[in-house]
């Protein structure tokens, strides 16, 4: 007799977790985006993945694990996704604000959240998030200042989002949280640097970068990485992803405080929107 599938098991850690993870992401972005006139978003991407993957490696020593073909696979796909939406993610950065970018982003884990949802009610906490997403955007008066060539990276960053989540919900079911993550990111290195590299060369090797480097290294991968491993873990997927409605609403906030990026009265509704949808969610999924 067939078993059944195994569930993810529910932790009272994974929201905070996955909220904590989410907002070390949004003031490591805030961050990075004062590198962009020196070494580009290439170069500081290149530069965040390569202290990334150092700071897992040593950290986690995943090579005291023998990967399967199938994890290998897993892993694989789920770095290169990670490096694509890392590196497209930060050329969006570089031609429209932070909060508006995260918000173009989620349409990613908001497909997911779709396509995986079977109760009617999660269709409803999709369309209220869905509302808010659209109020965020400034898709009417505002809409002619806005980079149409960055909305459309932050659309492929929402396709490397989407894979990420499925594939690292794979790649951590039968592998350890870290291993994945520092494998995972090692290969996101390997798949961006020869970009970064091409495109600002020397620059990168300037000593005076090596701090913020380390620093959004730490707040923008090896930390918020390592414990998504972890909460892909323990929820499913599309309660993840609905729950990373909240990022838009985390990401406008970072970019208000540190980049001094102001939204639309319109736009903070939006957030409120959002925020809506994911403590529905959360709600309906612990009644389940």
């Amino acid at each position: 007799m067939s078993q059944e599938p195994r569930r993810p098991s529910p932790s009272p850690f994974a929201v905070p977790m996955l909220l904590a993870a989410m907002g070390s992401i949004q003031v490591g972005a805030s961050i990075a985006k004062g590198l962009f006139p020196i070494v580009g978003a290439q170069g500081t991407t290149a530069l965040r993945l390569i202290f990334s993957s150092l700071i897992l490696l040593a950290f986690w020593r995943p090579w005291r694990h023998r990967l399967t073909r199938q994890e290998a696979r897993a892993i694989l796909v789920y770095g290169a996704a990670l490096g694509v939406m890392n590196l497209t993610f930060y050329l969006a950065l570089a031609r429209i604000p932070l909060g508006i970018a995260v918000a173009i982003e989620f349409t990613g884990p908001l497909a997911v959240a779709i396509l995986s949802s079977r109760r009617p009610i999660d269709f409803l906490w999709a369309l209220l998030a869905i509302a808010g997403v659209l109020l965020i955007l400034p898709l009417s008066g505002a809409a002619g200042a806005l980079d149409w060539v960055g909305v459309f990276w932050a659309l492929v960053a929402g396709t490397g989002w989407a894979l990420y989540i499925l594939f690292g919900q794979k790649a951590g079911a039968s592998v350890h949280g870290g291993t994945a993550a520092s494998l995972g990111m090692t290969v996101a290195a390997l798949v961006v640097v020869p970009v970064g590299i091409t495109h600002a060369g020397g620059a990168l090797l300037n000593p005076s970068l090596l701090p913020p480097a380390i620093g959004i290294a730490i707040l923008s991968s090896a930390l918020p990485y390592s414990l998504e491993m972890f909460v892909l873990k323990k929820m499913p997927a599309r309660t993840f992803g609905v729950l990373m409605s909240l990022e838009p609403a985390i990401g406008a906030l970072a970019g208000l405080v540190f980049l001094g990026e102001r939204l639309a009265v319109t736009q903070w509704v939006a957030v409120g929107l959002i925020i809506a949808a994911s403590v529905g969610s959360t709600a309906s999924s612990r009644k389940a």
